[in-house]
This record gives C-alpha cells, sequence and structure tokens, in this order.
C-alpha cells in the first residue's frame, strides 16, 4: 500500500517542548537517520498503553504513517494509527511529574456509558486533580456504578472523600443521567483496592506503566 506522509493536517501532534525533548534525546543518541516510532502496545479497559523509540528510516514499515514533525519524522504502524487519530505527544516538567504524556481523544471502552464517563473524567475532572498532582482512574462501570481510583496527590489524603462528593461525584452524575452511584475504591490509608478486583484499566497517562518511553520498536 505504500508508506502514508502526513504533514500539518497529521493525524498525530507533536508538540514543541515534545520536540524539543526529542531532538535533545536524538543528540544524546549521536545518530543520523533515525526517526521515532510512536506504538499502542495494549492497555486495559479505558486506556492504552504506548511506546516511543527510536527506529531507522529503512526499518519503517509498508503500512507505516510517517508524519514529518519538523526536524524528525514519526512513525505510526497500521494498528495503531486509528487508535491514535487527533491524539497529543507532549513533554512536561513540573514538580509532581515530568516525562511525555499522550493526550488521546480515543477511548479504550466499549461500553459507550463507560466511555462518557471517561471523556467526564478526562476532559473536566483530571485536569483539576492534577494541579495538587493526583488523578482519577474509571477501573469499571456496573449496573450504574462507576468505580474509580485516586492516585497520585490524592493517594492518602483525608480529603479525598469530601473531593468526591462534592467534586467527583456530582461532575460524573450530571454529565452522565446513567451513572446514579460513584464508588471510590481505593485504601487511602494503605494504597491498595481492597474493595473493588476488576480489570486494571491503566496508570496516569505520564507513568512509566502507561508510556515506555524511548526503548526499540
Amino acid at each position: 500500500m505504500g508508506i502514508k506522509l502526513h504533514r500539518k493536517e497529521q493525524m498525530l501532534t507533536i508538540t514543541e517542548s515534545a520536540k524539543k525533548k526529542i531532538l535533545e534525546l536524538m543528540e544524546a543518541e549521536g545518530q543520523s537517520g533515525i526517526g521515532v516510532r510512536v506504538v499502542v502496545t495494549g492497555g486495559g479497559p479505558g486506556s492504552f498503553r504506548y511506546g516511543l523509540g527510536f527506529m531507522a528510516e529503512k526499518d519503517k514499515g509498508a503500512d507505516d504513517t510517517v508524519i514529518d514533525a519538523d526536524g524528525f519524522k514519526v512513525y505510526v504502524d497500521a494498528e495503531s494509527a486509528p487508535k491514535l487519530q487527533g491524539a497529543t505527544v507532549d513533554f512536561i516538567e513540573g514538580v509532581n511529574q515530568s516525562g511525555f504524556k499522550i493526550d488521546n481523544p480515543n477511548s479504550g471502552w466499549k461500553d459507550p456509558i463507560a466511555a462518557a464517563v471517561q471523556r467526564v473524567i478526562d476532559a473536566r475532572i483530571n485536569p483539576g486533580v492534577a494541579a495538587h498532582g493526583g488523578y482519577v482512574t474509571l477501573l469499571d462501570v456496573k449496573d450504574g456504578i462507576a468505580y474509580i481510583t485516586f492516585g497520585g496527590g490524592c493517594h492518602g489524603c483525608g480529603m479525598a472523600d469530601m473531593t468526591l462528593k462534592q467534586g467527583v461525584a456530582v461532575e460524573i452524575q450530571k454529565a452522565v443521567p446513567e451513572i446514579h452511584q460513584v464508588l471510590d475504591t481505593t485504601d487511602h490509608a494503605g494504597g491498595t483496592n481492597p474493595y473493588y478486583k476488576g480489570s486494571h484499566s491503566g496508570a496516569p497517562p505520564w507513568s512509566d506503566e502507561q508510556i515506555d518511553p524511548f526503548k526499540d520498536y
């Protein structure tokens, strides 16, 4: 089928911060003619896991989507491409978290209600919680109940229950009327999830569990 080259209208956006960091890493590698492979390596319900790695141009696949990132090329394999449509690769540096982050509008949830809850968490809840170094993860949706966990700065926080009742639950139920209850499954004293044993949906976008940066692909 041949290589598909995308430029300004690319399906995957690389922010200026991410470009700068990638170019720094490329310079440190001391190799010429290398690009960046972005791949979906797996994931759980509602989330994807990603891999970023350097690759030689000669190793590109026949069905790869090739993105001109102004200084280097980004390669996305055919299987990952639809899952990354409209996504953004960013590099963040902060007191609480530093690293590559992929913001992806595509949901791994097949259930439309769960997908709707995930959108609320991604668009309305986590941006605010992230200001405190925390994040909320959706574990599952069953029988009108959304099972969530708090992590990061929310972990061990005595105010987490109040935050849930006053903010997160209200926001989810207001946006998704099919949800009649939101349950926090996190044990804030011990950092475990003893009340709900379900499918693990992944970690926050900047964690090593979610994005595996710059290994060979």
